[in-house]
């Protein structure tokens, strides 16, 4: 039987895998668990992977060349997640394995997650709980609505799209920027970064992490919005400049919104989630059993797939996937898709 490794570590399982997928990935292959509370470092990873034919990696789970290398029985790298990008697939190509990704099951969550933030941020929620917390009830101050606001969504993949329809939902002029056409609809139009930075009250950052997206909101970004703008970011941490961020901050920003940054597991830097003017959370926007199972079951499926002989959906380096043939249902194909 097909012997499957699943990196994920045990505090996150539940979260990030949960026991539906589990039960499904023990009807079709032998399963092990990584049992550790922690992300297993390379060597204790290649240990754990002595005897298996396949590896389920949780989204922390880097996929270097010595991994390839040391592991000859690994045949698939099946990543929980769509981000891949520290998975050496050039490299795993070169060793015959194969690399998959699982696709976006969070539009939903994430996207109900930034209209919530923009409705803390204007209306000052978390930082009323806060302090009746702590014993120290704020004076109530005038707050902000949603409805007649603009918000600027900078990026328009499914999340950015799915944002607009909510923002325009709740009675929002919708401004996008993104390089490909956007076709207006109602309040939404497509504008050049300069006016959207220049006309949002709520600025959301949705982009592609990419080279020349790095550090997209700098210091000239935060210049260019309105004073008293609020900032939202659901995307990736480098994609901003965090010392120009919380210069920002001391400054005439409004205020922040982060689910992401650059502390491990691109969850929000300390230095900016304790700036009194951040609402910030642990990278959780698309943390919802639906989003979750979504990924889990979908790199179970890719799994049932390839024990039938089929090069399964996600798929990212199919011709490169020589390794497969040691799987019986490959073993007799000469498809150029294993090799």
């Amino acid at each position: 039987m097909t012997t499957v490794f699943v990196s994920h570590p045990q505090d996150k399982f539940e979260h990030y895998f949960g026991q539906r997928a589990l039960s499904a990935l023990r009807d079709v292959a032998d399963v092990r668990l990584n049992e550790t509370p922690h992300e297993l470092p390379l060597p204790a990873l290649v240990d754990a992977l002595d005897g298996c034919d396949a590896l389920i990696a949780y989204r922390g789970t880097p996929g270097p060349e010595t991994l390839f290398a040391q592991c000859p029985r690994l045949a698939a790298f099946l990543r929980c997640a769509i981000d891949i990008r520290t998975v050496d697939v050039p490299a795993a190509g070169r060793h015959g394995v194969l690399v998959t990704q699982a696709s976006a099951g969070f539009v939903a969550a994430v996207a109900e997650w930034v209209i919530a933030a923009m409705i803390d941020l204007g209306r000052g929620i978390s930082r009323y709980a806060a302090a009746y917390h702590a014993g120290w009830p704020l004076a109530p101050f005038m707050g902000r609505q949603l409805r007649g606001a603009t918000v600027g969504v900078v990026g328009y993949g499914q999340i950015g799209k799915a944002v607009c329809d909510l923002a325009q939902a709740c009675g929002m002029t919708v401004l996008v920027t993104t390089p490909e056409p956007v076709a207006a609809h109602g309040s939404r139009r497509q504008v050049a970064l300069p006016e959207l930075l220049q006309d949002s009250d709520y600025v959301v950052c949705l982009a592609p992490a990419k080279p020349e997206t790095h550090h997209l909101f700098n210091a000239d970004t935060f210049a260019a919005m309105r004073p008293g703008s609020f900032f939202i970011n659901a995307a990736r941490g480098e994609l901003v400049d965090e010392a120009a961020l919380l210069q920002a901050l001391d400054g005439p920003l409004g205020g922040a919104a982060l689910d992401v940054g650059m502390a491990p597991d691109q969850m929000p830097s300390l230095r900016l989630a304790s700036h009194p003017k951040v609402v910030a959370t642990p990278h959780i926007g698309g943390l919802t059993p639906p989003a979750v199972e979504h990924q889990s079951m979908e790199t179970v499926t890719q799994l049932t797939a390839l024990l039938r002989g089929e090069i399964p959906t996600g798929a990212v380096n199919a011709p490169d996937a020589r390794r497969l043939r040691q799987w019986p249902a490959f073993a007799d194909t000469a498809d150029s898709t294993a090799g």
